[in-house]
């Protein structure tokens, strides 16, 4: 049977339209809370700038990267998406995590591949095949604070990074051809 055969039921029809209060936390504010700052987002990013057509000065890069990431960062599903990795981070840092021991955390063994995957997902929910590819990228050369970050964070990063670097480039073109 496909998806499609299936009869839809709306178990959630009385629910808002809209966003009645704004939500108390914003994922910049943890993150900063982390010890990460955009400042230290957008400098890693920068290490991987290439000029593009519509990003020709690195200053230029800066502002349309920041602007993109205010933009991603705005979807609380992206949010959520992030704040797990910290949450498994923490956890990880303590031995909290099921079925992963403290040693092979602080390790980041290869056989841990859940670390790689929230970061692909965040890097496509951002920007799709491109942020993938951007991720790969950062996730291969771990510029700035990447180096620096534990075996979630380094990927919940490279996935930010690489979604909001992709989207920089591709609004660079577009805003040229407007």
């Amino acid at each position: 049977m496909k998806l499609s055969d299936m009869d839809s039921k709306d178990f959630k029809g009385d629910q808002p339209e809209t966003i009645d209060e704004p939500a108390e936390y914003d994922i910049m504010d943890v993150l900063e809370k982390e010890g990460i700052t955009v400042d230290m987002l957008v400098e890693s990013a920068m290490e991987m700038y290439v000029p593009h057509p519509g990003l020709e000065t690195q200053e230029k890069a800066e502002s349309i990267f920041k602007r993109e990431l205010k933009i991603a960062v705005s979807d609380p599903n992206l949010s959520l998406l992030i704040y797990s990795g910290i949450l498994l981070e923490r956890e990880g840092k303590v031995g909290n995590l099921p079925g992963v021991s403290k040693d092979s955390f602080d390790k980041d063994l290869t056989f841990i591949v859940a670390d790689e995957v929230i970061g692909m997902s965040i890097a496509k929910y951002i920007s799709g095949d491109k942020g993938m590819f951007e991720f790969v990228r950062l996730d291969k050369s771990k510029p700035g604070i990447l180096a620096k970050m534990g075996p979630f964070m380094d990927d919940v990063l490279a996935g930010l990074i690489g979604g909001v670097s992709a989207n920089m480039y591709t609004r660079a073109i577009a805003e040229l051809n407007m």
